[in-house]
């Protein structure tokens, strides 16, 4: 068994790409900062901030999603798995891309006067309502689960 699990916090770096394919399949392209705290050793040594920059894809809903909603400096939370491919620069020279192909996403910074459906999961309908919380009248004392 194996697994491939990448979780992410962090903020983003630019405002996605996004492209569509021949077929409609929108994909989108960004890139998400995650930083480590700078910190001091017990013997007095300095360790300064490592920030570190992921390539981030998304594919489909959540593309269309990140084209509307997501902007610079928003902070997200992802899931996801790594890829990495190869291909050819101009020069010829073979390079490597490593990617975190996203299959759900939450925006973590708040928005004020847009929907709900703005705060976007993966393909997660928000409720139009809130359902009301039962009043105590409405339940009787034999349901109580303890």
């Amino acid at each position: 068994m194996s697994v491939n699990k990448v979780i992410l916090i962090g903020n983003v770096g630019k405002d996605p790409e996004v492209r569509y394919l021949d077929s409609g399949v929108a994909v989108a392209s960004l890139t998400l900062a995650t930083s480590d705290r700078a910190y001091t050793l017990a013997n007095g040594t300095q360790v300064p901030e490592r920030t570190e920059w992921h390539n981030l894809v998304l594919w489909r809903g959540l593309a269309e999603t990140a084209e509307k909603y997501v902007h610079k400096g928003d902070k997200l939370y992802v899931e996801g798995k790594i890829r990495t491919r190869s291909y050819d620069d101009q020069a010829g020279a073979k390079r490597y891309i490593t990617e975190i192909f996203v299959d759900s996403m939450e925006m973590l910074t708040p928005r004020t006067g847009t929907s709900a459906a703005a705060s976007g999961l993966s393909g997660q309908q928000v409720p139009a309502q809130p359902k009301p919380a039962p009043s105590v009248e409405d339940s009787p004392a034999d349901d109580l689960p303890f």
